[in-house]
C-alpha cells in the first residue's frame, strides 16, 4: 500500500516515531503531509510530560517545542534550568555557577559574583586570581533520559586581563560512586599556534567539552563533572564561568 494511501492518524502516529527533525523535514519537502506533519497529534509526542500546563499560553504544540527549545527553564528555584535539544526533543541541563563547587569560590579575594545580563541566571562567577582551578558540577541520573550519552561542557569567556589558561586543565565525568581511570586534559587558552578546543556558542560565551556519559538506565545516582588544574601553581585570573551544560550528544 502507498504511504500516502494511509490514513492521516496512521501517518501521524508513523512520524511521531521518528525525530523532531523529522518532522521537521517532511513538512519541508512535502506538501501533502504537512499539515499532519505540523499537528499537535505529532508534536505531544515529542515534549515531555506536562509541558502544555507549563505555558498553556502558547499552541501550536509545535510552537511550545520550539519555545522550550530557546527559552531554558529554571527547575525548582535552584541555579538550574533545561531546554530541549531541537533536534531529539531530549533534555538539555544547565547548571549555573552558583550550583557549582568551586574552590575558594566564597571568597572575595579570588572570586566574585558578578551580575550578567547576557546569562539565563542573572549572576556568573568572576575569577580575580588563583593557584588552584577547581569546579565541580553534579546532577541526579535520573533527571537525564536512559540509553542516551550526554557531553558535559564548561561554558565561559575571558576578560582582557587573562592569564595561566594556557596549561592543560584535568578534566573528568562520570558517576560519582564509580570515579576511577584517567582525567583527559583540555586547555581553555591554548597558545598561538596550537589547536583549539574552545568554540563560541553564538550567545556570547565560549564552550568546552568536558567529556561524556551515557545513561544507561536512568538508574539513581550523581553525574559528576569535574574541572581542575592544581598541580603547577601558575597564577590564573580573567575567566568568568556562566556554569555546565549537559546535552545529548549525536553518535
Amino acid at each position: 500500500m502507498a504511504f500516502s494511501r494511509l490514513s492521516e492518524d496512521v501517518i501521524a502516529q508513523i512520524i511521531s516515531l521518528t525525530t523532531p527533525q523529522d518532522a521537521c523535514t517532511m513538512s519541508s519537502v512535502s506538501t501533502n503531509f504537512r499539515s499532519i506533519a505540523d499537528s499537535d497529534q505529532v508534536w505531544a509526542n515529542f515534549l515531555p510530560p506536562g509541558c502544555e500546563n507549563l505555558i498553556p499560553q502558547i499552541s501550536p504544540k509545535k510552537a511550545l517545542y520550539r519555545h522550550l527549545c530557546n527559552h531554558p527553564v529554571p527547575i525548582d528555584g535552584r541555579n538550574v534550568s533545561w531546554s530541549l535539544d531541537a533536534r531529539s526533543g531530549k533534555k538539555c541541563f544547565m547548571i549555573g555557577s552558583r550550583e557549582l563547587a568551586i574552590t575558594w569560590g566564597n571568597d572575595q579575594r579570588y572570586w566574585r559574583w558578578i551580575d550578567e545580563p547576557n546569562s539565563r541566571f542573572g549572576q556568573v562567577a568572576q575569577l580575580w586570581i588563583v593557584w588552584w582551578f577547581h569546579i565541580t558540577g553534579k546532577i541526579e541520573t535520573k533527571m537525564l533520559p536512559p540509553k542516551t550519552t550526554y557531553a558535559a561542557y564548561l561554558v565561559f569567556r575571558f576578560e582582557d586581563y587573562k592569564r595561566g589558561f594556557h596549561r592543560p586543565a584535568a578534566s573528568r565525568v562520570s558517576v560519582e560512586s564509580g570515579e576511577h581511570g584517567e582525567w583527559p586534559n583540555v586547555i581553555l587558552d591554548p597558545q598561538e599556534g596550537e589547536p583549539r578546543s574552545a568554540r563560541e556558542r553564538g550567545d556570547g560565551w565560549l564552550e568546552i567539552e568536558m567529556g561524556e556519559f551515557y545513561n544507561e538506565n536512568g538508574d539513581d545516582g550523581t553525574l559528576v563533572c569535574c574541572l581542575k588544574e592544581v598541580d603547577n601553581y601558575t597564577a590564573k585570573r580573567g575567566i568568568v564561568v556562566e556554569g555546565i551544560e549537559l546535552r545529548p550528544k549525536e553518535m
